[in-house]
């Protein structure tokens, strides 16, 4: 690790900076919306934009960086990035945040695709694994500190939004200072949606249905705060702690994974999230109740980005690992756009506290589906399973296929000690 932080510090600072930037808008918007009296819809519409930029972005970034190069689309998203975070405040209108929340998702996107492309190139086989580690790790420090950001300053006036806009464009410098000549850029043809739930429906329809809870998490949290009439510092520490528990619970969970039937491991977690999210619907008035309940649900929601992805490996071969990454993010994005959009309803009809109904009900799919999936496949042996390498819902692909990369390293060390 002390080797990868040498080589990438200035990478992973920059990407660093950037989650404090992206890490704190969602949030801040959250809790402007409702000073400038956004309704709960509006809101569920620019939180939906996000991903909906996320989603063009991650498909077509790597187009734009074969036509021009990393550099220049690098630094041409980012200062897109910060200009746009500059208007939320000048222009406080739920179409104008709506459009800017699609352009802030899909440059977000390619900047990811960019950064994570010198940061594979860096690695060598031997540190790759670490990499990623560090890597995930930066993101989710950074978006834990990014809510703290929100209590310094007034979040009705220009300072916030100031700041972000100056984080991100201050984050730019060290990556393009000390990177190494761009490498050359390649992706893998994505297997078909069709083809991988063929292959893996658990799978598939855990990746769509983790990307309504993580879409809940990452955009509805702080109109959830606004609505049950937190104030802003509640608010950060509420969404801050739902990154904590996932940053805590990645790597137990991904131990017991390499351990055990991952059917098993998803039932137990994402029963345990959808019964501590059902408790949340009867008990959030009281705020150290609704930490925990925060902890235990981020807890169970980043992990299970990777245990679905190490799973579907399962039934891969090697050579269609990081093939498989494409559509699984596809399916997980496709999920994520819907997310705000019935949060947004199910908060206006039937109040708040919806919020946590619609999380609980989420997992318990995900639950009774895998139970269901149990009794039509045998299981690999636990020999036999792919390893499990953390990944988070906000990286691109082109993380994703490192993991995958990662994973089949890993086997073949474990087959050749073996």
């Amino acid at each position: 690790m002390a080797t990868v932080l040498k080589n990438a510090w200035a990478l992973l600072f920059g990407v660093f900076l950037l989650m404090l930037g992206n890490g704190l808008q969602g949030t801040l918007l959250g809790v402007r919306g409702d000073i400038e009296g956004f309704s709960t819809n509006s809101m569920a519409w620019v939180m939906a934009g996000y991903f909906i930029g996320v989603l063009g972005g991650a498909r077509l970034a790597p187009e734009m960086i074969r036509r021009v190069g990393h550099v220049r689309v690098f630094a041409a998203l980012a200062s897109c990035i910060s200009a746009c975070l500059i208007l939320y405040a000048a222009v406080p209108n739920p179409f104008a945040w709506f459009a800017l929340r699609v352009a802030v998702g899909f440059c977000i996107s390619g900047v990811y695709v960019v950064a994570e492309s010198w940061l594979n190139d860096a690695a060598t086989n031997e540190t790759r694994g670490q990499a990623l580690s560090a890597y995930v790790i930066v993101q989710m420090v950074g978006i834990v500190a990014a809510q703290l950001i929100l209590n310094v300053a007034d979040p009705g006036g220009y300072t916030l939004f100031i700041l972000i806009s100056v984080l991100v464009s201050v984050a730019v410098a060290p990556i393009l200072l000390s990177i190494n000549p761009a490498p050359v850029f390649h992706t893998t043809k994505p297997i078909t949606l069709r083809k991988l739930f063929e292959i893996s429906p658990l799978g598939i329809v855990g990746m769509f249905l983790l990307g309504g809870v993580f879409a809940a998490l990452f955009g509805m949290a702080a109109v959830f705060g606004t609505v049950r009439g937190m104030n802003p510092r509640e608010i950060s520490v509420f969404v801050a702690t739902i990154y904590v528990g996932g940053l805590v619970a990645q790597y137990p969970i991904g131990w017991l994974s390499d351990r055990m039937d991952r059917r098993i491991l998803i039932v137990g977690v994402t029963l345990f999230g959808a019964m501590a999210a059902g408790a949340g619907v009867f008990f959030s008035g009281d705020f150290v109740f609704l930490l925990a309940t925060a902890l235990a649900i981020g807890g169970v929601a980043n992990p299970l980005y990777s245990l679905f992805i190490a799973y579907t490996n399962d039934f891969l071969d090697h050579e269609d690992m990081a093939a498989a990454a494409g559509g699984m993010i596809l399916a997980n994005s496709i999920g994520a756009i819907a997310g705000p959009l019935i949060i947004g309803w199910l908060m206006t009809t039937f109040g708040a506290n919806s919020f946590f109904a619609y999380i609980s009900a989420l997992l318990a799919a995900m639950s009774v589906y895998a139970v269901y999936r149990s009794t039509r496949r045998v299981s690999p042996n636990v020999d036999e399973l792919t390893s499990y390498t953390p990944v988070v819902p906000t990286v691109s692909p082109v993380a994703v296929e490192v993991a995958q990369e990662v994973a089949i390293e890993q086997a073949q060390d474990d087959r050749a000690d073996g």
